[in-house]
């Protein structure tokens, strides 16, 4: 049975093809804010596929998605959207579900287990922290990424012009390139620091800057999971499968 996952982000659309459960297909491409047009030159490669089920999640406001579902119709086949649940295959919300995106839920989803306590860092457009006991999602933390900050140091300065350089070093930067990237980076990891100072849990990584995180946070042991909101996604659908 080849099923299609696919996770439409703010600024990425990413999908998994899968057979009995295992990956055979997968890729990642921008859609410059118009997924509704990537996905519709994509719809004829996956109808090549013979697949028999859809699962979205989708960060999307109701009128891309409409659009969204509207293509994948062309399928024929069950087209799923994950969502927010109050509680959900025993996890349950901290937040009003109408606040928490469906990209953390999913994120949580996939980890959570009873009697561990864990901290699931997202490194993408913006790094998301969020904590669980057990079950239990407990809140987290939104913090502009590394590549925002920059930005936003960019356009609010006058007269600085900081050009595209590595994430990569922690020491005092000895002139303005270095020290705001340098910078930076020391401000997220000690926050996450602290995050963990104050409870501590199993770190989780995930994201396309889960691996840097990751050297600079040796000492906390962290996991690095890849795809962890597309490994949310699957478990989410099948247990919507079973009990509905």
């Amino acid at each position: 049975m080849r099923e299609l996952w696919l996770d439409i982000g703010n600024t990425r659309l990413k999908y998994w093809i899968t057979e009995d459960q295992q990956v055979i297909e997968h890729a990642a491409e921008l859609h410059l804010q118009s997924p509704s047009d990537l996905l519709l030159g994509l719809i004829q490669h996956f109808k090549s596929l013979d697949l028999s089920r859809v699962g979205v999640s989708s960060v999307q406001d109701k009128k891309n998605n409409d659009r969204i579902y509207k293509i994948l119709r062309f399928l024929n086949i069950p087209v799923t959207f994950a969502k927010v649940h109050a509680e959900y295959a025993g996890l349950e919300c901290a937040y009003d579900v109408t606040q928490l995106g469906i990209d953390r839920w999913l994120q949580v989803l996939a980890v959570a287990q009873p009697e561990q306590d864990l901290c699931i860092i997202s490194c993408g457009t913006a790094l998301t922290i969020d904590l669980t006991h057990g079950h239990q999602h407990l809140g987290g933390y939104i913090l502009p990424n590394l590549y925002l900050q920059r930005d936003a140091l960019i356009q609010h300065t006058k007269g600085i012009r900081i050009p595209e350089a590595a994430f990569d070093d922690l020491s005092p930067g000895r002139n303005t390139l270095d020290a705001v990237h340098h910078g930076i980076l020391l401000g997220l990891l000690s926050t996450i620091k602290h995050v963990l100072l104050q409870s501590p849990r199993q770190l989780i990584l995930t994201g396309g800057d889960a691996p840097l995180f990751a050297r600079f946070l040796e000492q906390y042991q962290p996991e690095v999971e890849t795809d962890l909101l597309l490994k949310g996604l699957q478990r989410y659908i099948h247990y919507y499968s079973v009990s509905t």
